[in-house]
């Protein structure tokens, strides 16, 4: 079976759907954290998404620097499609989700950059933090310019990049080390 490796939000897509600049609640159920990562020296990716997630995002349209967003993710929720790979994901191999239960942001700070934003904070996972920086955006119809403020239906979207071996995840298949892609 092709197993793959750990994770991270590739995309993440964070649905708003309340009103108001501060806090806006996130519907999970139209959000996504996903991951893929490239299997057999790149020839494919297994992608896959967390199903059990929480985010707290305060939002200030007036001042972006102003906003924060914190995100708890619990790891043993991931889902790839297939059970059995799934089980071999929450073992120590990888994730350790009985001992490592939560993967978690929380930001820093967040600037704008050009037309987006760049947001750093605080990266936990497999019981290492780090800190990292990434760009985000608005997506969806978010800012009213008559009302000169943000307005559901809106959301964010976000892509990064790990090395999954930085986070004490370095998982190798015996008979073919180069099979599952350490960048995720």
């Amino acid at each position: 079976m092709v197993r793959k490796s750990l994770v991270v939000f590739a995309v993440l897509a964070l649905f708003i759907s309340a009103y108001g600049a501060t806090p806006f609640a996130v519907d999970t159920a139209h959000s996504n954290i996903g991951f893929s990562v490239p299997i057999a020296g790149g020839l494919a990716q297994v992608s896959g998404k967390f199903s059990d997630f929480k985010v707290d995002l305060n939002f200030d349209e007036k001042d972006i620097t102003k906003s924060t967003v914190e995100t708890t993710i619990k790891a043993s929720s991931i889902d790839t499609g297939i059970e059995r790979r799934d089980a071999h994901l929450r073992t120590p191999d990888f994730f350790d989700a009985e001992k490592f239960p939560e993967i978690k942001f929380k930001s820093k700070s967040i600037a704008k950059k050009g037309k987006g934003m760049t947001i750093t904070g605080d990266f936990t996972m497999h019981g290492v933090t780090k800190e990292i920086t990434f760009p985000i955006s608005m997506s969806g119809n978010c800012y009213d310019k008559k009302a000169q403020k943000a307005t559901p239906p809106c959301g964010f979207n976000a892509t990064l990049f790990l090395d999954r071996r930085d986070y004490g995840v370095s998982y190798a298949q015996k008979n073919n080390a180069e099979f599952i892609g350490n960048n995720v």
